[in-house]
């Protein structure tokens, strides 16, 4: 059989592996102190790029091109050279020393300097030093430097990436080309890639978490500060994620009545898709306006309809009324992941030119259907008795995504509830709830018989201990924001097993400790949570025979620390008295 019979991704690799076995002999190009020659090395042509078989896999073709040739010159190139016009010791790349530097080298503190090594080859500037040389001396190479990887970047079509280029610095010149270029904080750049605007993965059936909320002409717009403090219109709101910013606008006054994201129809004209790509939609239900004077006085309308922006002259002064200065959305959501209601809060307010630029706010809030909103547990630092605050985050290392927590605050951090009957099975899926200031102890007896098998019994216990829904985080304080996820305190789980020779280990406690201390002034200090930490403790047992039984306990602790340091007061030093009487204050005595 010829080629044709080999599998598809066996040819790629295959072509893989001549294009990196050719590479390897590319020219090498040596030079050493004191001598004024260079060798170059035998030059092996690439046979990759000869025709290929038909039916082999396609390879990128003439449209994609070559790899450019980099702007910068790795030769050219050093990261040590930091004194100019001076030697750098140990820096074997810098153009301002000699051999008679180099010679009292100890070592070269950069001896590689290439660019980004997931190319599949590409230069390489080594510098190293010959000891063996009376003096010794420096050894600069310049080589294709080769990616044994079959994951590497062949070629490439964006030439900026190559190189180092200072950006263009907006002016009167150069402004209206950069506007073309850049549209709403987005980078347009010519590329051989073409992208579809539909996604090849089929759309959930409802919403998930994160998932863009659609409307009926595209989605919900909730302005938000970006890459600077100016608001952002073409920012959508995700599903699920309660959100509460503040951004500033700047606009022309006279023009305001033309500005659709002053306007109140703006935020609530659109249609909620109930699900997404649905035909059922959700209108936004204006549930309050509240009018703002420039004096800050406040006044609630009811029943006033679309208010308009409008222009108005008070003598000298042009002011503009009816303006957005506060955005709230509630919206209210079932557990499958539909949205069933949406209303709307304004603050419209009037603005003058000594009022701009023009601050805004926007908030928006998820509710699920048939729950009550919860209390906090502190506002802002925990209450004694009160349940701690807690949940877990679905991506993580995502700064972006917030913490998801359940309605019901007295579950989100729960352990093991003890009965009277004392019996595990029996109170399975039994919790209460961990609360701040508490020291508890829960426990239960499990009776252990050979007829299930260690690991099934052992996964059993650390759900009982666990729960379902074990929370990564608990809230700092007791009205932490879900969304404020770099302020949240992360749960160091531990495990911890026993050496024994045992074969069977068992979980039989969890003991959590819980971290305070006192934050903020002395007159009221608030407790704000520090340090969270959960060890799962095992134990060995023997494998219990048919027709023996063994009670096992199973416990559960809860230990609430305070590691406030103690308040040193400092007062300031007493002061001093530093005058001078007048030179002829004792006159005519002296």
């Amino acid at each position: 059989m010829g080629p044709r019979s080999l599998p598809p991704l066996l040819l790629v690799l295959l072509d893989c592996w001549v294009s990196v076995s050719a590479q390897t002999g590319a020219t090498l190009t040596v030079t050493t102190e004191g001598f004024n020659s260079t060798e170059p090395g035998p030059t092996i042509l690439r046979s990759a790029l000869s025709p290929r078989t038909p039916g082999t896999p396609r390879v990128p073709g003439p449209s994609s091109g070559l790899r450019p040739t980099p702007v910068t010159d790795v030769a050219a190139l050093c990261v040590c050279d930091l004194s100019p016009a001076q030697c750098d010791v140990n820096c074997c790349c810098d153009p301002d020393c000699s051999s008679v530097d180099f010679s009292v080298f100890s070592d070269c503190s950069i001896p590689v300097v290439m660019g980004d090594s997931q190319f599949c080859s590409q230069k390489a500037a080594i510098y190293s030093l010959d000891f063996t040389a009376n003096p010794p001396r420096r050894v600069f190479k310049v080589v294709d430097h080769v990616n044994p990887s079959i994951f590497c970047i062949r070629i490439t079509n964006y030439k900026p990436a190559l190189s180092f280029i200072n950006p263009e610095v907006p002016d009167e010149n150069n402004f209206d080309k950069l506007m073309k270029t850049f549209d709403g904080f987005s980078w347009n750049t010519e590329s051989d890639a073409s992208f579809t605007g539909e996604s090849d993965a089929p759309s959930p059936a409802n919403y998930e978490y994160g998932v863009h909320l659609q409307t009926s002409d595209s989605f919900l717009r909730f302005p938000s500060p970006l890459t600077s403090s100016l608001c952002t219109d073409n920012n959508p709101a995700a599903f699920l994620v309660n959100q509460a910013v503040k951004c500033t606008r700047r606009i022309n006054l006279e023009q305001c009545e033309k500005i659709e994201a002053l306007s109140m129809a703006y935020y609530s004209s659109p249609k909620i898709m109930r699900v997404p790509n649905s035909e059922m939609k959700v209108p936004i239900t204006v549930q309050s306006i509240v009018i703002q004077s420039l004096n800050k006085t406040l006044t609630r309308l009811d029943d006033a309809g679309v208010l308009e922006p409008a222009l108005i002259k008070v003598g000298a002064v042009k002011i503009c009324t009816n303006i957005v200065l506060e955005v709230k959305y509630r919206l209210t959501y079932t557990a499958a992941g539909e949205v069933t209601r949406a209303t709307l809060s304004l603050l419209l307010g009037t603005v003058s030119s000594a009022l701009l630029p023009l601050q805004q706010k926007f908030e928006i809030h998820f509710i699920e259907q048939n729950t009550k909103p919860v209390s906090l547990s502190g506002n802002p630092g925990y209450v004694v008795g009160l349940p701690i605050a807690a949940g877990f985050q679905p991506h993580k290392g995502y700064p972006f995504c917030g913490i998801i927590q359940t309605m019901n605050r007295y579950g989100q951090f729960t352990i093991l509830r003890s009965t009277a009957e004392e019996d595990c099975l029996a109170t399975e899926g039994i919790r209460t709830p961990v609360l701040f200031g508490y020291n508890m102890q829960t426990g239960c007896k499990l009776k252990l018989t050979g007829a299930f098998p260690c690991p099934l019994v052992a996964e059993k216990v650390k759900s009982l201990l666990t729960g379902h829904g074990f929370p990564d985080y608990v809230a700092p304080f007791g009205n932490s924001q879900a969304q404020d996820v770099l302020d949240w305190v992360p749960v160091h789980f531990i495990t911890q097993e026993s050496h024994g020779k045992e074969s069977c280990q068992l979980p039989v406690a969890l003991v959590i400790e819980v971290k305070w201390t006192k934050y903020g002034s002395l007159l009221n200090p608030q407790a704000k949570i520090v340090n969270v930490t959960a060890s799962l403790i095992s134990s060995s047992f023997p494998e219990t025979n048919l027709g023996n039984e063994r009670t096992v306990l199973i416990s559960t602790a809860v230990t609430f620390v305070d590691v406030s340091a103690p308040a040193e007061a400092g007062f300031r030093a007493q002061p001093t008295i530093n005058a001078r009487l007048p030179f002829n204050f004792f006159f005519p005595f002296v």
